[in-house]
């Protein structure tokens, strides 16, 4: 991969996910360092996502479908939760991707990192202030996303559906990402789920959220 120009990664982000030096060589065994930044990536994640639901001006996609899906089948959220990731998991067999720790660590940690930082959020009252929140929620989930996907251990449900598309069609990650999450956010929507400000500005911003993160990777850990 090219060293990016800082033109490009403004406008476009990066076209695809840079080789990094922490990058693993088997999904199932690390170093140290590779495990810490896999870590510190969900965690960031998982923070990013507490930025978002408490800015309380709606929530993501992937939760509008969860609740949505829950209003259908009588049952809680987290239960439809559960059934959503599960149905993308099985989309991962055609798309020949693969789990890994990663995988596993990524339904652990985001959900208690985001348990974790919630209650020490200040939630805002102003309508700007909390739409501020919301987007700044969104750039640090991609950064999140951006640390731990290139650690090569294995992507969560959602995230892997989007790097087994973009590496089986050739699209650009932010094209490929943006279409997943207007699809499961139309879905949700079609099935009753509570759409917000925050949840198309989700949709529309998250995969330029983490285009431009492989971008400034891309460019920081390029040695050509």
């Amino acid at each position: 991969m090219t060293k990016p120009t800082w033109r490009e990664i403004l406008l476009h982000g990066a076209r695809t996910f840079p080789v990094v030096p922490w990058r693993a060589h088997h999904r199932w065994r690390t170093t140290p360092v590779t495990l810490l930044i896999l870590i510190a990536g969900l965690v960031c994640f998982g923070f990013g996502e507490a930025l978002i639901v408490d800015a309380s001006v709606g929530n993501s996609p992937w939760t509008v479908l969860a609740q949505g899906l829950s209003l259908r089948i009588g049952q809680g959220i987290g239960t439809a939760s559960l059934a959503v990731s599960a149905l993308v998991l099985l989309l991962w067999i055609p798309l020949r991707e693969r789990p890994g720790l990663g995988t596993i660590l990524n339904a652990i940690i985001i959900g208690y990192a985001l348990q974790f930082a919630l209650p020490l959020l200040p939630h805002p009252h102003a309508a700007t202030t909390s739409v501020a929140q919301a987007l700044l929620g969104i750039l640090v989930v991609g950064l999140g996303s951006t640390m731990y996907i290139t650690t090569n251990l294995g992507p969560g449900p959602r995230d892997g559906l989007m790097t087994a598309l973009h590496t089986r069609t050739g699209v650009r990650v932010a094209r490929v990402r943006t279409a997943i999450e207007v699809v499961a956010l139309a879905i949700g929507w079609s099935l009753g789920g509570t759409v917000g400000v925050a949840t198309l500005l989700f949709a529309l911003l998250i995969g330029r959220s983490i285009a431009l993160w492989l971008g400034l990777l891309a460019r920081a850990t390029h040695t050509a």
